[in-house]
């Protein structure tokens, strides 16, 4: 059985160790001690739970159809509706009550929620791909390859993203594959300079030095030895930048460059319900509730993430 030093110092009468007391210390990496910093931190945690809650709700998104018996495309103008043609407010037989259209507004977010988190993921995974990819070939090759590339970074920060993003999808046309890599091309800038400036104070360290001394490739020291040393600052990125892509999302959505109709989505309704606020409040109230528990809840949880790999920043005055 292992003895811990306190132990060891114990059982010695509380001098040094002798050799034949056996002490084991346990070493610990860098992940497993940001995982149970964030395991520990109850926010983080919380907020990890609404987001289970909300992709279950995404993926049996079917099931609630068939509870309820509504398909999301399904007008109900006889029982959705009133005898004045507006909304029904929430009932036995329509929950969260129904839209302009007698479409049931639960089955509808639940709906939402998968366009919301796949568009979100994606968006996120392509962005961190190739900033990652961009990032390690400026920082390691250095020279003109740095230089062209950090010049593509400025020139894609300084797009005015939006404004763009609704002229191509307005000359393209709205689709969720426009939407994924229009979000994902101009957001990878950012993620390919955090880790360019990562790799430049990592390419002359020692254990970079020694990889390349035993015949290692570039591609070998780049995504071998380099990559796992700058990851940690890239998840924090990415956790910070899902809700940040859901919400640009909900927001061509609701100017209508998203999704064609009658496909549930969160902007769309909450554009949709406009004209209603003051007579449906429900049509308005629970998209945007959806969306915005959506939103907080990846935020809190990226600081978490923020937090746990850098317990320090917690503690530094803002």
């Amino acid at each position: 059985m292992s003895t811990s030093p306190l132990q060891a110092r114990q059982t010695t009468g509380g001098a040094a160790p002798t050799d034949d007391v056996v002490v084991r210390i346990e070493g610990r990496s860098p992940w497993s001690l940001a995982w149970n910093r964030l395991r520990r931190d109850r926010v983080a945690m919380i907020s990890l739970s609404v987001i289970l809650l909300i992709v279950l709700m995404a993926v049996f998104a079917p099931v609630f159809a068939a509870v309820t018996g509504h398909p999301p495309n399904e007008q109900y103008r006889v029982d959705g509706l009133t005898a004045d043609g507006l909304p029904r407010p929430p009932n036995a037989t329509f929950w969260l009550g129904t839209d302009d259209l007698g479409r049931d507004i639960l089955v509808r977010i639940a709906y939402g929620a998968r366009i919301s988190l796949l568009v979100g993921v994606l968006a996120t995974g392509l962005t961190v791909v190739v900033g990652v990819v961009m990032g390690l070939a400026a920082g390691f090759f250095g020279g003109w390859v740095d230089t062209v590339l950090a010049r593509l970074i400025d020139v894609i920060l300084s797009v005015p993203f939006l404004l763009v993003a609704i002229a191509l999808v307005s000359i393209v046309g709205p689709s969720l594959l426009l939407t994924i890599v229009v979000i994902g091309f101009f957001s990878w800038a950012s993620v390919a300079r955090i880790v360019r400036g990562q790799v430049l104070s990592l390419r002359e360290t020692e254990f970079v030095e020694a990889a390349r001394s035993i015949g290692a490739s570039n591609s070998r020291v780049m995504f071998v030895e380099i990559l796992p040393n700058v990851l940690a600052p890239v998840i924090v990125y990415a956790s910070l930048l899902v809700p940040v892509v859901i919400v640009v999302e909900a927001t061509l959505s609701f100017l209508g460059l998203g999704l064609t109709p009658p496909t549930a989505d969160w902007g769309g309704m909450i554009s949709e319900a406009q004209s209603y606020y003051t007579t449906a409040w429900w049509f308005l109230v629970f998209p945007g509730a959806a969306l915005l528990l959506t939103t907080i809840a990846f935020n809190l949880f990226g600081d978490g993430v923020a937090d746990a790999f850098d317990p320090g920043a917690a503690r530094r005055p803002r």
